[in-house]
């Protein structure tokens, strides 16, 4: 059975940072392009930061520079740095994993930022 659970969301002011995670088991982990997105209310969900089977990374321009994904293929888990947080950071923070025509998501968890 596959999960992804996202874990390290919260209440952050402006200016702080938090770190998300994002455990997988049931997939060959180092195999998967894996992803994190983000779902403001009334809005869609949009991609923050993406990193390949590879280790290629790529960033939503309104993160660059602010968040950096990373992942450790010996625990199985992606990472969500997010430092210089602002409120329209507020969302809930979604983890997917991608290969082979499969798409995995997490459950989410919710970032809010405050001034």
């Amino acid at each position: 059975q596959v999960q992804l659970v996202e874990s390290g969301g919260g209440l952050a002011q402006a200016g702080g940072s938090l770190r998300l995670s994002c455990a997988t088991s049931g997939i060959s982990f180092r195999l998967y392009d894996m992803g994190w997105y983000r779902q403001a209310p009334g809005k869609q969900r949009e991609p923050v930061a993406t990193i390949t089977r590879r280790g290629a990374t790529n960033y939503a321009d309104d993160v660059k520079d602010r968040f950096t994904i990373s992942k450790d293929n010996v625990k199985n888990t992606v990472y969500l740095q997010m430092s210089s947080l602002k409120p329209e950071d507020t969302a809930v923070y979604y983890c997917q994993a991608d290969a082979y025509g499969n798409h995995y998501w997490g459950q989410g968890t919710q970032v809010t930022v405050s001034l």
